[in-house]
């Protein structure tokens, strides 16, 4: 596996000449941050040696280095999931890749369904905590001791400070935020009734099937994470009568975009 890092990022490095500070994951339906970015090189997962292929509708699939707000950055446009069929190394694998690249910061964007009843459609919810019901952990397996530790800290998945400057920046903006907990789970169904009522008894507040790995497997090498859920449908346990639609899940995150881009641009000029 670490061969194969290095591979990669060695690959990478020669083709850029780039040491991003940052990097950034986009979601279903969110891939609209890279219009603002001033793209020095673009690379489609499949001409990357060792690289997954995402085959997930709303995610371009494109490895892209550029600048934004002063910074050098890496974005993926497009994750991989669990539900695809890749294991929890290969979900990770771009995460591991980016860290070796030089980044310190991982900022991660995702579709999310609404547990908590006072959220709306089209809210932003920054991720203070998450909770981990994916049946593996990328973790799982023999430690890789050069890239972290093998009992990682996870009190502070998600930088405090990130989070507080972020509501700081929605504020000043007049952007309707929330915060909260996420639930990640394996998918690709949806969860039943039951299991909307089990996760908000457990205190999360969106669910979604991402994020959870690539956050483990960022703070187990040490890099600072924030994250934000776009809430793009309702899964209110006690009104579930109406089904969500992939179609509706990425017309809601279209809508919501611009103003997870102004977060996540202020944020990459702050750090």
């Amino acid at each position: 596996m670490i061969e194969k890092i290095k591979e990669t990022a060695d690959f990478l490095k020669e083709e850029t000449g780039f040491s991003p500070e940052a990097g950034i994951i986009l979601g279903s339906g969110l891939g609209g941050l890279v219009n603002s970015i001033d793209i020095k090189h673009s690379f489609s997962y499949s001409d990357i040696p060792n690289f997954p292929v995402s085959t997930v509708e709303g995610h371009d699939g494109k490895l892209i280095f550029g600048n934004l707000e002063g910074k050098q950055i890496v974005a993926m446009q497009g994750r991989f999931h669990y539900y695809e069929g890749y294991n929890m190394q290969q979900v990770t694998f771009p995460v591991r890749v980016m860290k070796m690249l030089g980044i310190t910061h991982l900022f991660l964007s995702n579709a999310a369904g609404g547990l908590n009843p006072s959220f709306d459609v089209g809210d932003l919810m920054i991720i203070k905590d998450q909770i981990n019901m994916f049946p593996e952990n990328p973790l799982r397996g023999k430690n890789m001791d050069e890239l972290g530790t093998r009992f990682p800290e996870m009190s502070e998945a998600f930088d405090k400070k990130l989070v507080r400057k972020a509501k700081q920046i929605a504020k000043e903006n007049h952007i309707k935020y929330q915060t909260g907990i996420y639930v990640g789970s394996p998918g690709p169904t949806l969860e039943t009734p039951a299991e909307y009522r089990m996760f908000r008894i457990l205190g999360a507040d969106s669910t979604g099937m991402s994020t959870v790995p690539e956050v483990i497997v960022a703070r187990h090498m040490g890099v600072v994470c924030f994250g934000i859920s776009v809430i793009t449908n309702l899964a209110v346990a006690d009104d579930c009568d109406k089904g969500t639609t992939h179609d509706e899940v990425q017309n809601a995150a279209g809508e919501a975009e611009p103003k997870l881009t102004l977060i996540f641009k202020e944020l990459i000029g702050f750090i």
